[in-house]
């Protein structure tokens, strides 16, 4: 009898499968996905999603999850911790509560270690509740839940992390236009059913961060594309005024600011002081030498009374038009009459 019972639990666990991978391989969906058992074991009406394997082979895809991945590991070195995969190491919040105290500096009220599933639900949850502390005001769209994150759902995961980075401006350059196809199991009368829908992880940098604020230059480039120009123009003028001191001359806005050099220059000849060459690189290589540069301009503006720029040290040196535009026009506002 036992044996009899053992078969047929056997026998429904494999008709489950099969069912699944019928639904999957049914004509209107040509593309295979591997399902697993328990994705098919579904109560009725309830669904599951998981991330179609070509696009997990995407490399914009790749390249977001190692960026991501990166970032919190920078940001958690002194903590000792170190994220290998996403899914398996951020779905029982620990790392998650130890990220956003670095990343908001505040300590949050919670068991430091648990390993039961409703201990770690309970930490979640207050993890999630101060995240959304932070990003409600800001008009983010919330993606995630403690059962979709404690669930593995990689999805969630990414949507929460490129919030945090994007509300934190982390020095990081997300890739833009990500986009993977999600298919969704869904039991309904019995049967299994499934569906491909597109989920975007990220627009365009600018649009991401336009959560928090927009300005006149989003207007112009949106609009005006004709008075940029003019803009542009001014700007060049402006510069060129000043660096022609030094015999440099610029005559594209959008690269020859990247690598810091000619800001850095640029602040001292509006300040009238001579910057020390061992406080930047003079001919930076390396992504980072370019950050360190755009980065110590930023300081020697806000030395100079300016505010803190609204563009980040790694958008200037990604060529982002927009930002280095900002950047030089906080300048011009404030030095145009300086001879």
């Amino acid at each position: 009898m036992a044996g009899l019972l053992c078969r047929r639990r056997k026998k429904g666990v494999s008709d489950l499968q099969e069912e699944g991978k019928n639904a999957i391989n049914a004509p209107m969906n040509p593309s295979a996905v591997d399902i697993h058992p328990e994705d098919t074991l579904l109560e009725e009406n309830e669904e599951r999603t998981m991330i179609d394997p070509n696009s997990k082979e995407d490399p914009k895809f790749k390249e977001l999850i190692k960026v991501l991945i990166d970032w919190i590991n920078d940001v958690l070195v002194e903590e000792r911790i170190i994220v290998k995969q996403l899914e398996e190491d951020l779905y029982d919040g620990q790392v998650l509560q130890k990220l956003l105290e670095k990343l908001a500096d505040r300590k949050l009220n919670v068991a430091e270690v648990t390993q039961s599933e409703i201990g770690q639900k309970q930490k979640l949850q207050t993890v999630l509740e101060a995240v959304h502390d932070l990003l409600r005001p800001h008009g983010w769209t919330i993606k995630w839940s403690v059962d979709s994150i404690h669930g593995k759902n990689l999805i969630s995961i990414l949507h929460l992390l490129v919030a945090l980075a994007m509300h934190f401006r982390a020095p990081i350059r997300l890739p833009e236009h990500v986009s993977v196809q999600v298919v969704v199991v869904r039991k309904r009368e019995g049967l299994l059913q499934t569906t491909h829908v597109s989920e975007e992880l990220t627009t365009t940098t600018e649009m991401m961060m336009g959560r928090f604020e927009r300005d006149a230059f989003d207007t112009l480039f949106d609009h005006a594309p004709d008075k940029l120009s003019v803009v542009k123009k001014s700007l060049i003028t402006f510069v060129n005024k000043h660096l022609n001191k030094l015999n440099l001359e610029v005559t594209e806005l959008e690269s020859q600011f990247a690598d810091g050099v000619y800001l850095v220059l640029l602040m001292g000849l509006l300040e009238d002081y001579f910057v020390p060459l061992h406080n930047f690189y003079l001919t930076p290589e390396s992504f980072d030498q370019k950050v360190h540069n755009v980065s110590f301009a930023f300081e020697l503006m806000q030395d100079g009374g300016l505010k803190k720029p609204k563009a980040r040290p790694e958008d200037v040196v990604n060529l982002d038009l927009k930002s280095t535009l900002r950047v030089l026009y906080n300048l011009f506002t404030k030095y145009k009459n300086v001879e």
